[in-house]
């Protein structure tokens, strides 16, 4: 069985840093990755995607703040967020997929953005 496994989410001051990381229990070489957040009451959205030959592409919302990558060797996904505001705040999620028919989720990492 799959697992993605997210990390390194936590509570930041508006302006701050973190950098979220998803493991995975699989190769991740020949998948396309994505991040995802959800706020309370809002629907899942797309953050920032990497496709297997590693271009990337970003929701409007963190172009210029977020950077996604990829450690093919370690079957890692980061999201490295920068000049987070409170409108960051979310479960954000990790995908790998191949396909729609082929795609897999991990858990969700709490982030909150808070004085």
């Amino acid at each position: 069985q799959v697992q993605l496994v997210e990390s390194g989410g936590g509570l930041v001051q508006p302006g701050g840093s973190l950098r979220l990381s998803c493991t995975a229990s699989i190769s991740i070489f020949s998948f396309n990755a994505a991040w995802y957040r959800q706020a309370p009451g809002q629907k899942r959205e797309f953050v920032a995607g990497i496709t297997l030959r590693g271009t990337t592409n970003y929701a409007d919302s963190v172009k210029g703040r977020f950077t996604i990558s990829r450690d093919n060797g370690n079957s890692q996904v980061y999201l490295q967020m920068n000049r987070m505001t409170p409108e960051d705040t979310a479960v954000y999620y990790c995908k790998l997929y191949q396909s729609p028919l082929r795609d897999y989720w991990g858990q969700g990492t709490q982030v909150t953005v808070s004085a």
